[in-house]
């Protein structure tokens, strides 16, 4: 009966204390906005009481040593975990929140290189003096740059074609044989001004398209007469004042000039333009004395300590025998102090990098800036520009170090969309035993690139390639890597794991992997996430774009559900005819929720008045983005830049694309900001997308105005700007926006990537332990 009291006193406590409850959640109700805050979805909604796993931590600077990783940085209801504004994968968010974070600086002894190369490498070339190698200029070789090779334009003679089969460089005129350009030639009044392509050969207009007679070259680009459209004697003044006729298919393709006759000189695209020690020729960095790599950035024990980078600035300086160098010394030490993860980026033979960009035919090839009048820095819409702001932003880096035995990572620096877009444009760089197919080419790059490395350094063997990073550009990202590398990191625009696509999925022949053999390529995937990384796409800088703030624009000023602008495929005219093009996805969302009429005048079989499914170019593109609150991200012939395009107008990206990873993808939590829809669902994409309520909405914008800068190139665009400040005195309106940015960019994005790698990877705690100062706390340490 005792007992029973108990229990009937218990029930009715519990009765009361739910009662109350129950009053306040209704007062709380009534009383309070009935919309959660956006706090509800941060990480304040999951805060726990966190036990100290060791009480002697308590005040000291890091409490790191005695907590739970876990217990102090909890997920949000999103599973993320924020860290410096980004929402990340819970246990990548954790560790940088608990170490990154605290990192210290250490101490590192860089080494500064003596070796000389033999005659100074007869002024043609660039002395390494890490290895004592010459790197020879484009159109000269052998061990002192004193063999000059024939490069010629044209491909052999045939019976109707007296400047052989058509190739970019072909030539009328006078070939520049170290470079296989074309240029007017002696006897005319402009020798140097270039005659590229169609310039130099007869050109029926009437026909649809127009076509080009390969083999009849056009004599009035060569003749004096202002009545008829000349080109190499014709005088600027004279043909704008209309007083003399001009070949409007000449151009100035030439890097270097400017102008309708390239009659204004201006300064060539260069890696970091040399760094101050060099002179850019044509975009191979000729260096100072002293001073070497392929910007001309890495200082020799013969060049001035005054005049050393800001990331090499030593404290203190070992110099055995500096005094009495004579012919070549060993070289010397510099202490510095660094912060981890520490990148050693190979200086490789100019083939590889600046050999592709002295060659360029056309000057817009693979850079993301060229210049303009006065030396200005006009900045192109190239995608693959991304791989050049990469590479200087890595040479201009407090992480890079000369010491290899201190590296953690070894960067490999392949301009493989140079490669790739300069394939077969003169007869030195021909795809005739690869038949034509640009990938099978390219992948022999990377194969030569990985000799050179493994018989001139010792890095290699010591982890078999896993520490080592490769950017592959191109549109399918490593599928073509050889064998042999793909252990590396490997850095590409786009993740393709081959879950579902397990095969080449452009709809360009030219790159249709498919074909190269495992004995070349391996049996590996496109993309390994546990390993690999998606970089995003170059995109302009604009100051009128930073101006509008159009990733802020708040939701009730974006009134389209979603929106997509594109290539749609064959249904539509100038679509792509390729049933392979976008893998069929872009096709599948018109014949669902197109708005613009097909061939047949039809619309989509559910278009709807609020959603803008469109082939029609738009001059109003980033604007329509930015009034949009989803916008479709979808492929192309392998990536596109269509998630950058919605991240960075603030649009909620929806990524349809079965099996395949975006920028950052698998170490961001895209959740928070994005939606993912299978290529199955496309029937219902927007019945799932108006089932997101407001909240989530107004969360996933929000994010997006927080990791917006994750997609833009910032720190080389810095770099460019206080380029033109130091020479020119210059800040444009690009540069004055950029600088008012402070959140972090791509390249902080892959240094925080990185160094979660360096204490995470798995294979990392089944090597040998390395005795290093890491300048983390034992607990952070992946072997701790």
């Amino acid at each position: 009966m005792l007992v029973m009291q108990k229990r009937n006193c218990s029930w009715s406590l519990i009765a009361a204390v739910g009662l109350v409850v129950l009053l306040v959640s209704l007062v709380q109700f009534f009383w309070l906005p009935w919309k959660p805050t956006l706090d509800f979805f941060s990480i304040k909604q999951a805060q726990t009481t966190c036990i100290p796993l060791n009480e002697s931590s308590k005040g000291t600077e890091s409490s790191l040593p005695g907590l739970d990783l876990a217990c102090r940085f909890p997920v949000d209801l999103h599973s993320a975990v924020v860290y410096r504004g980004a929402p990340w994968k819970a246990e990548i968010g954790r560790w940088l929140s608990g170490c990154d974070s605290v990192v210290k600086e250490i101490n590192v002894t860089e080494k500064i290189s003596g070796k000389v190369c033999k005659n100074d490498c007869s002024g043609q070339g660039v002395c390494n003096h890490e290895l004592g190698e010459c790197r020879c200029f484009h159109g000269y070789s052998g061990e002192q740059c004193s063999e000059t090779l024939y490069l010629a334009c044209n491909y052999p003679v045939m019976p109707d074609l007296p400047y052989g089969r058509f190739v970019v460089s072909i030539c009328p005129g006078q070939c520049d044989t170290t470079r296989a350009m074309c240029f007017c030639g002696e006897g005319t009044k402009y020798p140097y001004r270039p005659v590229a392509e169609h310039c130099g050969f007869t050109i029926n207009a009437s026909a649809t398209p127009p076509s080009t007679a390969w083999g009849k070259p056009d004599l009035d680009v060569f003749t004096t007469n202002s009545s008829l459209s000349g080109w190499c004697n014709v005088d600027p003044e004279e043909a704008y004042a209309g007083k003399a006729k001009f070949k409007e298919e000449c151009h100035c393709k030439y890097d270097g000039r400017i102008g309708q006759f390239c009659e204004y000189p201006v300064i060539s695209t260069c890696i970091n333009q040399c760094s101050s020690h060099g002179y850019c020729r044509g975009g191979f960095c000729q260096c100072h004395e002293g001073w070497y790599g392929a910007d001309c950035s890495i200082p020799s024990v013969f060049s001035s300590l005054r005049e050393w980078p800001q990331w090499l600035r030593p404290s203190q300086i070992n110099m055995p025998g500096y005094a009495n160098a004579a012919e070549s010394i060993n070289g010397l030490g510099a202490a510095v102090t660094k912060r981890r993860p520490l990148i050693y980026v190979y200086d490789l033979p100019p083939e590889f990098n600046s050999l592709l960009l002295e060659g360029r035919h056309f000057k817009f090839e693979c850079v993301n800036r060229l210049y303009g009048e006065k030396n200005a820095t006009v900045w192109t819409e190239q995608l693959y520009g991304a791989q050049m702001a990469i590479y200087e932003s890595l040479l201009a880096s407090p992480y890079r170090t000369l010491n290899g035995e201190e590296a953690d990572f070894f960067f490999v620096p392949i301009l493989d969309s140079c490669i790739i877009t300069r394939s077969d444009d003169a007869p030195h760089i021909n795809l005739q035993e690869y038949r034509g197919i640009r990938s099978s080419f390219t992948l022999d790059f990377y194969k030569k690139a990985y000799d050179h490395i493994v018989e001139h350094y010792p890095y290699w063997e010591r982890s078999s390639g896993k520490n080592h990073i490769w950017i592959l550009s191109w549109d399918e990202g490593a599928c073509y890597a050889p064998k042999e590398i793909w252990n590396s990191v490997m850095f590409v625009h786009w993740g393709n794991t081959n879950s579902k696509h397990n095969h080449s999925t452009t709809a360009y022949w030219a790159d249709n992997w498919d074909g190269i053999s495992l004995a070349r390529r391996g049996n590996h995937p496109c993309f390994d996430p546990s390993k690999d990384l998606v970089l995003p796409a170059w995109k302009r800088p604009d100051g009128n774009f930073f101006r509008a703030k159009l990733w802020a624009r708040p939701r009730d000023q974006r009134m389209t559900l979603f929106y997509f602008n594109g290539n749609l495929g064959s249904a539509y005219d100038n679509g792509r005819p390729e049933a392979t093009y976008s893998m069929g996805i872009r096709q599948k969302l018109a014949e669902e929720f197109g708005s613009s009429p097909d061939k047949d005048g039809k619309l989509g079989r559910q278009h709807q008045n609020d959603v803008l499914v469109s082939p029609l170019r738009s001059e109003n593109y980033h604007e329509e983005l930015a009034s949009s609150i989803f916008c479709g991200v979808l492929p192309g012939d392998g990536w596109s830049g269509r998630m950058e395009d919605s991240v960075l107008q603030g649009c909620i990206p929806v990524i349809i694309q079965d099996g395949i990873f975006l920028p950052f993808e698998n170490f961001l939590n895209y959740e928070s900001f994005s939606v993912r829809i299978g290529e199955d669902e496309i029937p219902n994409l927007i019945k799932i997308l108006r089932g997101f309520n407001e909240t989530e909405i107004e969360f996933k914008l929000a994010n997006l105005q927080r990791i917006w800068q994750r997609f833009l190139y910032r720190d080389s665009v810095l770099h460019e700007a206080e380029r033109q400040k130091s020479a020119y005195g210059r800040v444009d309106d690009w540069a004055a926006e950029m600088l008012q940015l402070t959140e972090d960019d791509v390249f902080a994005t892959i240094i925080q990537v990185l160094h979660y790698k360096l204490h995470n990877d798995p294979w990392r705690k089944r090597v040998p332990h390395i005795r290093r100062d890491f300048g983390l706390p034992q607990e952070c340490l992946i072997n701790s």
